[in-house]
């Protein structure tokens, strides 16, 4: 008989238990360090823009090219997690992980620059198979609490990369971010070889390709995936739009902040990712739907103060707080309810659905430093709020 082509992997032969508290924290650092290796560039284009000779308008390409590939690990890598070892899956991609990060830290042309970000961006797609690995051991009743936990390692690390990035930046210069970001990664391989349960699958009823076409399948049968991979794809348009291009009036006259001090606005990031960090209990209650309304409404709130950074710092770190919280609780709530879907595709789900995070994340980019080389930061505010209004109105039409 054959397989349902989306249903064809059986559950792991492990069964379901609590997962303990430092595993949890485990996954939410390992999550954290992979994905910060993405977003590691963002405070410094404008010192890659001159070592590289690549002009401000087009210099969003460096993050455009490394969301690109990690769309492509999405698709080709994380679905994988159905049918292999995903123990063995995530340390292999964390190794090949450590290769990229020293040839971008050694790179001596833009070329090669440009080639090892694409190998980062497409290895950076472990932090997706290690949050459906976190649901595969987590108990139902505490599944929200884990993503919201785990995912909240993903945010902080994406804000965290640019404060670590600013501060390295200005000791060591560029170059360090990467080598550094190297060395804890191959600590993070020890810790997680020590620590990752070695669940071994059920005979695979499934060929790659099939695999692969399965995750379509998803999508024309699941409108729950549909809808929530679309305000996905919005809140992180959103979200890139501010990170890309804050750089780009922090660092030029009047304020001329260093790279350590536009770091440091990811750490008013952090405070509201942990703050959102219950969206996942809310969802495992039930009011997913009014956690995101609420979310949605204070990311367009955000942006109308992030329009006075020029006039004031204080008004833009009360909008970094509001938007980063805005945009965990929404994708912790959408993680939360597309993962219960079929459990038995938790690895697929994760990947389709991600795939709009970087399609939102790498249009964010390239966009908002077009759109700030020709109509400065007042331009960039309007596009924000404009995909922030976008989300919150598709959101109203689909409840």
């Amino acid at each position: 008989m054959e397989a349902n082509p989306v249903q064809g992997i059986p559950s792991d032969s492990a069964p379901v238990s609590s997962i303990s508290r430092y595993v949890t924290l485990l996954f939410a650092v390992a999550c954290g360090i992979s994905v910060a290796n993405i977003y590691f560039a963002q405070p410094l284009l404008d010192t890659l823009s001159r070592e590289f000779g690549i002009d401000y308008s087009t210099i969003g390409i460096v993050i455009t090219i490394t969301q690109i590939f990690y769309a492509l690990g999405l698709l080709l890598l994380v679905p994988l997690g159905d049918l292999l070892n995903q123990r063995r899956l995530i340390i292999g991609q964390m190794l090949l992980s450590v290769i990229a990060l020293l040839i971008v830290g050694t790179a001596s042309s833009s070329t090669v620059l440009f080639a090892g970000m694409a190998v980062i961006g497409l290895l950076a797609v472990v932090t997706q198979t290690l949050v459906a690995f976190a649901a595969m051991m987590a108990a139902p009743a505490e599944r929200g609490r884990v993503l919201g936990l785990v995912t909240s390692g993903v945010v902080i690390g994406i804000l965290l990369a640019r404060s670590i990035a600013g501060i390295l930046t200005d000791l060591a210069g560029w170059r360090s971010v990467y080598l550094v970001s190297a060395a804890l990664m191959l600590l993070m391989v020890c810790a997680l070889f020590r620590a990752l349960p070695n669940f071994e699958r059920e005979k695979e009823l499934l060929s790659y390709p099939q695999l692969l076409k399965s995750l379509l399948l998803l999508f024309a049968q699941e409108r729950i995936l549909r809808i929530r991979a679309t305000l996905c794809l919005l809140i992180f348009t959103s979200f890139s739009i501010l990170w890309t291009s804050l750089v780009l009036p922090l660092s030029a006259p009047p304020l001329s902040l260093s790279h350590t001090a536009i770091g440091a606005f990811g750490l008013a990031g952090v405070a509201g990712a942990l703050a959102a960090a219950r969206a996942g209990r809310l969802a495992d209650r039930g009011l997913g739907q009014r956690t995101t309304g609420v979310a949605l409404i204070l990311l367009l709130i955000s942006w109308l103060l992030i329009g006075y950074t020029e006039h004031s710092l204080l008004a833009l770190v009360v909008g970094i707080v509001l938007l980063d919280l805005a945009v965990q609780a929404v994708h912790v709530t959408n993680q939360s309810m597309i993962l219960t879907l079929r459990p038995e595709a938790r690895s697929r789900l994760t990947a389709g659905y991600m795939v709009f995070y970087s399609i939102g994340s790498a249009t964010g980019s390239i966009t908002s430093t077009y759109i700030y080389a020709y109509f400065g930061w007042n331009g960039v505010c309007l596009l924000g709020a404009s995909v922030s209004a976008l989300a919150l109105l598709f959101w109203a039409m689909t409840r």
